[in-house]
């Protein structure tokens, strides 16, 4: 990953450029930010580039993922006793070689282990240790970037505290989170922490622009859409789904719609729920994101922003403008408090059919609650 290569984040750019230059690397760090934000290209690029002044040929190992000293952790889950990342680290390759801004729910579908506990262990935390007790291969720095460390269990934070406090010589040790909220604060205390922001819009407008032939109505759709977030920009880009998502959101309101007076119609939502309960976690939380920015573009249909209404239901002879007159001031707010609550329990493995049967229900409440 080169510096050029990462969108956007110009003054953490310079800012890590100038500590190598200066001299002031710091043996332990801790790049918080949503994946979408550059957080691991940002820590890729920086190992590059240590790498690379030490030793000019070693840039081009860095790049592809196979410097023998630069080295890798992650969450995964744990099969016949074993919770070590290196089974994966082909599969972990390349996810990152295609996607560097890919985040832990792509990790989860790559693996498609959506109904298993992905984690870092103590023993994850031990076998680096081991490694880095060795000398490096070439002579220089040795790197460890621990890929979303807030998803250590507390065995493994006490035992990175450890590698944290004694570190071997020549190593640096890179931790990306999304945030540091899960951190002990002994293993805050030890890191220099750089918070990673969001993008600024015209960062992703531009990515789009030099990667793409979106027409501008789209990149601005695009834009709007996925919040500063890279990573789903790019997946906006092939949107999984994306019709089969406009009937079923259509079909569930019409259903919640008809069941205040036709109660026969709670059969449908059940079977409605039952079939995207089928669906990967990935897909689900999809579906969930796509109904919540409906949802929001129905309100500022109804209070007649039509300028920030960027997408629009048509297809099927969905009435667009009749429906966003139901979505107003005095339910919004709890239709995508449910969404979120949706999400919530999806994330920690909830029973997918209850979890959307529970939520079909409540639509059929909320869409009828008076302005």
């Amino acid at each position: 990953m080169n510096w050029d290569h990462i969108a956007g984040q110009g003054t953490i750019k310079e800012r890590l450029k100038n500590s190598i230059d200066e001299n002031r690397v710091g043996h332990a760090q801790l790049f918080a930010g949503k994946e979408g934000y550059g957080t691991l290209p940002l820590a890729l690029a920086y190992a590059k580039e240590i790498l690379s002044r030490e030793n000019p040929a070693s840039g081009a190992k860095a790049e592809h993922l196979n410097h023998l000293d630069l080295h890798f952790s992650f969450p995964v889950f744990t099969e016949k006793n074993n919770s070590l990342s290196k089974r994966f680290f082909p599969n972990f390759r390349e996810m990152i070689l295609e996607n560097p801004y890919a985040d832990f729910d792509d990790w989860s579908t790559y693996l498609e282990s959506e109904n298993k506990q992905l984690f870092i262990s103590a023993d994850e935390i031990d076998e680096q240790n081991a490694k880095f007790a060795l000398k490096s291969f070439e002579g220089g720095t040795k790197i460890l970037i621990v890929w979303r460390a807030d998803k250590m269990n507390i065995s493994a934070s006490n035992k990175l505290l450890k590698f944290l406090e004694e570190p071997p010589a020549k190593t640096l040790i890179i931790l990306t989170a999304e945030n540091t909220d899960s951190f002990l604060s002994t293993i805050l205390s030890r890191t220099q922490i750089t918070e990673i922001p969001r993008l600024k819009d015209e960062e992703v407008a531009q990515y789009l622009k030099t990667k793409t032939n979106l027409s501008e109505e789209r990149s601005k759709e695009i834009v709007h859409q996925v919040q500063g977030n890279l990573n789903d920009a790019i997946k906006s880009l092939h949107p999984e789904g994306e019709s089969e998502y406009e009937t079923l959101f259509v079909q569930w309101v019409r259903d919640a719609f008809q069941v205040k007076k036709k109660p026969e119609y709670l059969k449908n939502i059940i079977l409605w729920a039952r079939n995207i309960s089928s669906w990967n976690r990935e897909k689900q939380k999809n579906f969930l994101q796509f109904c919540s920015e409906m949802f929001r573009q129905a309100l500022l249909q109804n209070y007649g922003i039509p300028n920030l209404v960027y997408r629009k239901i048509d297809s099927g002879g969905f009435n667009w403008e009749g429906f966003s007159k139901f979505i107003h001031g005095a339910n919004i707010e709890s239709i995508l408090e449910e969404i979120s609550e949706a999400n919530y329990h999806l994330q920690r493995n909830g029973n997918a059919k209850i979890i959307w049967t529970d939520l079909g229900i409540k639509l059929s409440r909320y869409i009828h609650k008076p302005a």
